[in-house]
């Protein structure tokens, strides 16, 4: 399937990728709303690598299942993950007293 050197891939530019971010958020170098988009990217380009490289899915013909489990899966894990951060959001907003000067 792959190669010591294809995982290694993977796993260094994860890492590389992560510690970028952890750099970014700690050395205060953009705005809030810059850094969400830094890290996001950061972390979209982590899970292609890891995709491709550790989990060798890609869209070649031997691997077609895979693809379309990973295709099926996609929409499943953003909507799971946007539906848990509406229902903490939503959960916060009627359970915690408003802070001295918000609305």
């Amino acid at each position: 399937m792959s190669s010591g050197r294809g995982y290694f891939s993977g796993f260094l530019i994860s890492t590389l990728l992560m510690l970028i971010a952890t750099f970014l958020v700690s050395s205060h170098a953009a705005p809030p709303f810059g850094l969400l988009l830094v890290i996001t990217v950061c972390a979209g380009i982590s899970i292609i690598a890891q995709i491709y490289f550790l989990l060798h899915i890609d869209i070649s013909e031997h691997n077609i299942w895979n693809t379309v489990s990973l295709v099926a899966f996609i929409p499943l894990f953003v909507l799971t993950i946007g539906l848990t951060w509406w229902m903490f959001s939503q959960l916060y907003l009627r359970t915690m007293p408003p802070m001295p000067g918000m609305h």
